[in-house]
């Protein structure tokens, strides 16, 4: 390991000259290439680890037209807690060991989504692009299928054209926590929903409503604001709503900081959670069960998310055509113990 030819950057040769092996060798067992044995690809990784080599990008863009780079959008949004944290964390996982790096590109809201994504496109900066917060008709899904460049989207559209996704069943979430609330007694449900230009949002509405409908109860849709409301906004409207005549009795919430406003809220009007009302929540965190325990939530797993969301992207990438491989819908895991009461 003492060698001279790891003086200066490390390359392809600097690993052949360690490991004994050819140039050509050790270029295909860093491409993973299946034609090199699993051995001899695993004590490439390893030297390649410990000298510190990265590739050429340059020269590999060149040689290749790839960038090994995927790009994923974020939107900035406060709905979600640690939402891009814990997508990042998924998708790096899911690239771990393979060529390719991410950049991350807030998509800020003085732009369209469209230009974000003509952007990155134009400009040939990635392999592949990473989205959220999907609208009915994406007009970024519709462009990206037009040119044929790979992507894969965190939440469905309703284009004809079928392409890779993988989304959380909204719909299932908001209808089983709004049973439950129906379940533990509460006459009036509220529903502060996602805002309805995104697809996730009419899920959300849509589960609420079978659910109301199912049970023939008194129900509300809280107007003048959503999840992307500030938290501020969400604490005041619920203060001023139980002030006004017939308030609901209980708040199906989307996400740990509108169940966390909603229970401020209440609590300015001098009601206690559990008592005079109940919350049943989405929850993406471990903060919400720490601060306020009363609150039953459904958990989802945004880290597996971005790990799967990794995974279908470079199968689209390799040429994966069929879309029962590119599609995923996850399913909310129920608490055991609902089943008795719904």
């Amino acid at each position: 390991m003492g060698s001279p030819a790891r003086r200066g950057k490390p390359t392809l040769r600097t690993i052949a000259e360690i490991t004994g092996l050819a140039v050509t060798t050790v270029s295909r067992a860093l491409a993973e290439a299946p034609q090199i044995s699993a051995d001899t690809r695993k004590r490439v990784r390893e030297v390649a680890i410990e000298i510190g080599y990265s590739p050429d990008r340059a020269a590999q863009r060149l040689k290749t037209g790839r960038t090994n780079v995927i790009a994923v959008l974020l939107d900035p949004h406060e709905e979600i807690l640690g939402y891009g944290t814990s997508i990042m964390s998924g998708i790096a996982k899911a690239l771990q060991g393979t060529s390719y790096h991410l950049i991350v590109m807030p998509n800020f809201l003085n732009t369209t989504n469209v230009e974000a994504v003509n952007y990155i496109t134009r400009n040939s900066m990635a392999d592949g692009l990473i989205f959220s917060r999907t609208e009915p008709l994406d007009p970024r899904v519709m462009l990206l299928s037009e040119i044929g460049f790979p992507f894969v989207t965190h939440g469905r559209t309703e284009l004809s054209t079928p392409h890779a996704y993988v989304d959380y069943d909204n719909f299932t979430f908001s209808y089983q926590a709004t049973r439950r609330l129906i379940a533990k007694g509460r006459r009036k449900p509220a529903l502060i929903s996602g805002p309805t230009d995104f697809t996730f949002g009419g899920h959300l509405q849509h589960g609420f409503m079978t659910a109301v409908r199912e049970a023939g109860c008194a129900y509300e849709i809280l107007s003048g604001i959503d999840l992307d409301s500030p938290a501020g906004d969400i604490r005041d409207r619920v203060r001023q709503r139980y002030a006004e005549p017939d308030p609901p009795d209980s708040f199906m919430c989307g996400g740990e900081v509108c169940a966390l406003a909603t229970i401020t809220g209440m609590s300015d009007c001098g009601l206690t959670l559990g008592n005079e009302y109940d919350i049943v929540a989405k929850q993406t965190s471990h903060l919400l069960g720490a601060i306020q325990p009363q609150v039953e939530t459904i958990y989802e797993d945004l880290t597996a998310t971005g790990e799967d969301m990794g995974r279908v992207l470079l199968q689209r990438i390799g040429g994966e055509t069929d879309v029962n491989k590119l599609q995923l819908l996850l399913s909310p895991q129920i608490p055991a113990n609902w089943s008795a009461s719904n």
